[in-house]
């Protein structure tokens, strides 16, 4: 009986060891590590948890961590190339569509169609020119300006009444009939004009003065059409009859028109400031006199817009030539390396400003002083260019503008890219609906994942459990031994 006990015993054991000794060889090639004994006979047991001495996280996590690495390793490089490639599409964009926008300048005929306008004697007056004018140069010579009509009636007692009755002021054929009453004064009866919902284009005031106090009506616009008769009713007091006696009676500040002449051609206006005489110029007349008209073409603009265009492509270029650029083995290359978008962009970019321009003199843009350096930016020869603007400034807009011009062209093929259904949004599109792929992927793994964990889980739970019956056993098994073991000896 004692023999077949110790022999059970020993076989327990051994099963102990070894299972402790493959629950710390797991433990310890995860990294992690516990500890605590349990003794049998003369053996003592490294047992690294409870139950089934295993440290059962540890394995359960590297299991789970083997299983899922091959999976989320590619799930992980796709998801940093699509980025990848997402972020060089949006830089070639964002360049793209800032040169897009410098090309729009350049396409526009107000861009070259632009001039300014000048008077030589300043106290004449002064003059602007908008799209439309032509350059010449006019002989101004002005003999009147116009003015508007102003009147002031006869003096009255400060705080007097003006009578009773009806008021009839007229303008250009329109009539204010306003009641008067009893009693009431010229401030009175200045404000009842200006607030009238019928004023027909007059103004109120009162002057008081040393004599007494005074109506004054002025019209609210320039020029003889604006002029104003004042009358009263036939039923009015003489009071108001005599006062619209006074404002109707012609003095030195009375309507006229503007009058002066161009290269000899008589003009007339019913305002000082005049845009209908000279196509694509406007004069505004402050005092008579002569002075002569310069109109002369601004380059300004179309300078700054080739300035403009230069700046924004030499951007672009810089931008490409990062993103497609090769930085050698083991090192962080273009965003964009050999990507098919970006090889087409350069290609019809650089076709267009390789080629030349037919209808325009010029023809090509190193004959306008613009010439592609080393890096394949783009520099100006300032001189060049002011001389082709100032001499020819119809050739450059034809090179630019025109149906074969360089921003013509650039327009249509930048567009092909950069609009809605061009070929860089739609490949965003594509791209982001990968990137929700692959983010369908990842929940899935995460889900396999999680459920293969808690498969472990329970497993390892049912193998702690039967671990900590066996050792509940061996323990007891132990203890009957030595119990058996100090009986022999006893009897001895």
């Amino acid at each position: 009986m004692t023999t077949t006990t110790s022999t059970s015993s020993s076989s327990l054991t051994s099963l102990l060891s070894e299972l402790a000794s493959s629950g710390t060889s797991a433990a310890t090639s995860t990294g992690t590590t516990s500890t605590g004994t349990t003794t049998s006979g003369d053996t003592t047991l490294s047992v690294p948890g409870l139950g089934s001495g295993l440290d059962v996280t540890a394995i359960i996590s590297a299991m789970v961590e083997s299983a899922e690495a091959p999976e989320q390793e590619q799930i992980d490089n796709q998801t940093s190339s699509i980025n990848t490639e997402i972020g060089g599409l949006e830089d070639l964009e964002s360049a793209l569509t800032s040169l897009q926008s410098a090309v729009t300048t350049l396409n526009s005929a107000s861009t070259y169609e632009t001039y300014d306008a000048a008077l030589t004697n300043t106290s004449v007056g002064s003059a602007t020119a908008s799209s439309g004018a032509i350059a010449g140069t006019y002989s101004l010579d002005v003999t009147q300006i116009a003015t508007a009509q102003s009147r002031t009636s006869d003096a009255l007692s400060s705080g007097a009444a003006v009578g009773s009755g009806t008021l009839e002021i007229t303008v250009s054929g329109t009539t204010l009939s306003l009641a008067v009453t009893s009693g009431e004064t010229l401030a009175q009866l200045a404000s009842a004009i200006d607030s009238a919902s019928g004023n027909p284009g007059v103004q109120a005031s009162v002057i008081n003065g040393s004599s007494g106090s005074y109506l004054l009506l002025t019209s609210t616009e320039t020029g003889t059409a604006y002029g104003f008769s004042v009358a009263s009713s036939s039923d009015s007091s003489s009071g108001l009859s005599a006062l619209a006696t006074s404002l109707n009676t012609s003095g030195s500040n009375e309507a006229q028109d503007a009058e002066f002449t161009i290269n000899g051609i008589a003009v007339e206006s019913s305002t000082n400031t005049i845009s209908s005489a000279i196509s694509g110029v406007s004069l505004s007349l402050s005092s008579t006199g002569t002075s002569t008209l310069n109109i002369t073409r601004d380059t300004a603009t179309a300078s700054g817009a080739i300035e403009d265009f230069v700046t924004a492509y030499n951007d672009y270029v810089t931008e490409a030539s990062s993103l497609s650029a090769y930085n050698g083995t083991g090192a962080a290359s273009g965003a964009l390396l050999g990507n098919q978008i970006l090889n087409e962009v350069e290609s019809q970019i650089s076709s267009i400003l390789n080629t030349t321009v037919s209808g325009s003199s010029i023809g090509s843009l190193a004959s306008l002083g613009i010439t592609r350096t080393a890096s394949g930016t783009l520099s100006i020869d300032d001189d060049t260019l002011s001389t082709a603007l100032a001499s020819s400034p119809d050739q450059v807009e034809s090179l630019f503008s025109s149906a074969s011009g360089y921003a013509s062209q650039l327009s249509t093929t930048i567009s092909g890219f950069v609009s809605t259904s061009g070929l860089i949004e739609s490949k965003l599109t594509s791209l982001n609906s990968q990137l929700s792929s692959i983010s369908d992927e990842q929940t899935a793994l995460n889900s396999r994942m999680a459920v293969y964990q808690a498969q472990l889980e329970a497993e390892y739970t049912n193998l702690d459990t039967l671990m900590t019956s066996l050792n509940s056993t061996s323990t007891y098994l132990d203890e009957l031994e030595a119990q058996q073991t100090s009986s022999s000896s006893s009897s001895s």
